[in-house]
């Protein structure tokens, strides 16, 4: 028997054991600590690090664990006797007892003394679940197997799991998770976040958090990956330069999103046939469980496989199929492209989409009138990251992707082709003058449109330039600098609607009189209109204000000339009021018909003989002659004479009243 002994100075010695008792089998291991290590010792740190480290292990530890146990001992009648009873009252006891012979004899006084028992407890009972068949085990030992791994305690089980075994170059074993909750610093933390994936070699726990382990739009997975061909002995650093490790994570990530695909293809609500009768009662009982459970993901883990389709080109066509989306025929639900592609019409090559804030202003879109006016579906992408990811895009199943707000919109057949061709020729000299007009507009050209249908225009882009939700993305970033913006958006595009009744007569006033006041200006007013409709921004609001006001003049026959009236100096009433001040008209009561309850008698004469006066002026400018009279009394057109100047002197709440009245 050898003994092995190193100071961690990088040197050793071997020497014959000479002292100790022979072990017969296995190794003896003596670690001696330094003082500033001692918290080594402690039980807690040493299952911590089993706990950790050697979980999963085929051998058995056992960790020397000490426990407080309490014995009941029986107390010494001497001991009762010092705790406070008396020698009297041991008497009395023992007369109390002769008088009554049969009663039991009282059991013996205990009292709990602790000792501490010592013995092994084993640490890493838990089984490497991953090490099974996957066929033998239930789904409960998987969920039971993933709050154990992940901690994680609530009553939440995993949205979806895979365990795989991969051979090769890099022979390993994994179980990959799905929570069924994202947490919402998962995304915040993007770029800085680590891998949740446990590395594994031999059942060694080896490190967590490799970047080179899961891309980071997967870093949401949860799970183990256990290796017996990589090596065990190097750093951490070493064994992320290794190239083994690379095919390593090519393979889990194909297995990962095999598994999101299959959450897609076992919930019905994914099916591409809209044909769904064919289903048996009892295969409408097994998949209603996992009904939209595609679309609980969706909502939880979106955005992470749009970043997958920016930063990930080998699985970018795979991702692609994992995309969910509204659209003009998907109602509420979801749409794949899948879907998509099965309602294209015979004819059609595209795959018509748009950006925007929301649905509503999408479909509302003037830009998409004679898309949706033609049956054509087409999608609503309505968050930021859609706007990146169709710039990464270009096809789906050879259909190539159009922006509906984009210049190279292509929706005519060889008939369109001709119409539009006659109508651009003759409105040829419209849309020269129009491009000189708004030479100061950043406006490319301005050109006949295929694409309306009740809108007399719109503004679209180049093919390759920004559409104008993206313009609004860019520019609501906090750290953008406007002025190099500005140099990267494209030429603006104006289309006009040749068979708009607008556009038909600005042709015929610009054919007539190019120099035309009103048609510059309504020129100018279709233009900013269409930038508004088309979701750009106006570079001067205050100029397309002061249009619109002139517009309102215009239609209400107002002078385009008048000025608004001067202010007229505010006029003391404090003096006139004073005598309004003196009383108060209250609320009307049932008993007075009207004439309100006035407290001070004074002011009630001086208004009675008010209406007196007034009664004989209107009376007397009809041709009759009244008596003065306390009641307002006379015909429908005295009364309203009465009341339009007795109306003067009475707060607006008094009004009604005595319209009621009369």
């Amino acid at each position: 028997m050898y003994i092995w002994e190193s100071s961690a100075d990088g040197s050793f010695s071997i020497s014959e054991d000479t002292e100790n008792e022979p072990l017969g089998r296995g190794t003896d291991i003596r670690i001696h600590l330094k003082e500033n290590a001692a918290e080594y010792a402690a039980e807690g740190k040493l299952r911590e690090l089993v706990q950790k480290y050697c979980q999963f292990i085929n051998f058995p530890i056992y960790l020397w664990v000490g426990k407080e146990i309490e014995d009941p001992v029986e107390e010494d009648k001497d001991t009762a006797i010092g705790k406070g009873t008396s020698a009297e009252n041991l008497e009395d006891k023992k007369e109390e007892t002769e008088d009554e012979p049969d009663r039991e004899e009282a059991e013996p006084k205990t009292k709990p003394v602790k000792r501490t028992e010592w013995n092994w407890e084993y640490l890493n009972n838990m089984k490497a679940i991953w090490l099974r068949n996957p066929k033998d085990i239930t789904p409960e030992e998987y969920n039971s197997f993933y709050h154990s791994l992940t901690k994680d305690f609530s009553e939440d089980d995993p949205l979806a799991w895979t365990h795989f075994n991969a051979e090769g170059d890099v022979e390993f074993k994994a179980v990959l998770f799905i929570p069924s909750k994202a947490s919402q610093e998962l995304f915040d933390d993007y770029y800085t976040n680590t891998p949740q994936l446990k590395l594994y070699i031999r059942r060694i726990f080896t490190s967590d958090g490799i970047d080179e382990l899961l891309p980071k739009y997967l870093a949401f997975l949860k799970g183990i990956v256990d290796s017996d061909t990589l090596p065990i002995n190097v750093s951490r650093e070493m064994l992320q330069q290794l190239s083994s490790l690379k095919t390593l994570k090519k393979k889990v990530v194909r297995k990962a999103l095999d598994m999101i695909k299959r959450i897609m293809d076992d919930d019905p609500d994914e099916i591409i046939s809209e044909d769904e009768d064919g289903l048996e009662d009892n295969e409408e009982e097994q998949t209603n469980e996992k009904k939209g459970k595609y679309a609980v993901f969706w909502k939880e883990y979106g955005n992470f496989i749009k970043m997958g389709v920016l930063d990930d080109s080998a699985n970018r066509k795979r991702l692609a199929k994992l995309i969910r989306f509204q659209s003009s025929k998907s109602g509420e639900k979801l749409a794949s492209f899948d879907q998509y592609v099965a309602r294209m019409k015979p004819d059609q090559s595209h795959i018509y989409f748009m950006t925007g804030q929301d649905k509503n202003q999408l479909k509302n879109s003037p830009l998409l009138e004679k898309l949706l006016k033609n049956e054509y579906e087409v999608i609503y992408f309505v968050d930021p990251l859609d706007e990146y990811v169709m710039q990464h895009l270009t096809e789906y199943e050879d259909k190539v992707f159009q922006d509906a707000s984009k210049d190279s919109l292509k929706i005519l057949g060889k008939e369109g082709k001709v119409k539009m061709k006659k109508a651009a020729k003759m409105y040829k000299k419209l849309t020269r003058w129009w491009k000189d007009l708004l030479a100061g507009e950043s406006i490319g050209f301005v050109k006949v449109s295929a694409r309306l249908a009740n809108t007399p225009a719109v503004v679209v882009t180049s093919r390759t330039g920004w559409s104008s939700n993206m313009e609004r993305v860019v520019l609501a970033q906090a750290l953008v600098d406007p002025s190099k913006v500005s140099q990267m958006k494209s030429k603006r595009i104006l289309e006009i609607n040749p068979r708009h009744p607008i556009i038909r007569m600005l042709l015929q006033k610009v054919t007539e009189d190019p120099a035309d006041e009103v048609a510059h200006r309504v020129a100018v007013l279709i233009y900013e209109t269409a930038l508004l409709e088309s979701g750009f921004t106006l570079n001067n609001a205050k100029t397309f204000a002061e249009q619109i006001h002139s517009l309102m003049k215009l239609v209400l026959d107002v002078d385009p000339n008048a000025q608004v009236e001067e202010e007229e100096d505010e006029v003391d009433l404090k003096d006139d009021d004073s005598e309004l001040n003196n009383f108060e008209l209250e609320g009307t009561g049932e008993n007075d018909n009207g004439a309100g309850n006035i407290s001070d008698p004074e002011p009630v004469n001086m208004l009675t003989e008010h209406f007196e006066d007034i009664e004989t002026r209107v009376a007397s400018d009809f041709g009759r002659n009244a008596p003065p009279s306390n009641d307002v009394v006379g015909e429908d057109d005295v009364k309203r004479q009465i009341f339009k100047e007795a109306s003067q002197i009475f707060k607006p709440d008094s009004e009604q009243s005595l319209n009621d009245e009369l």
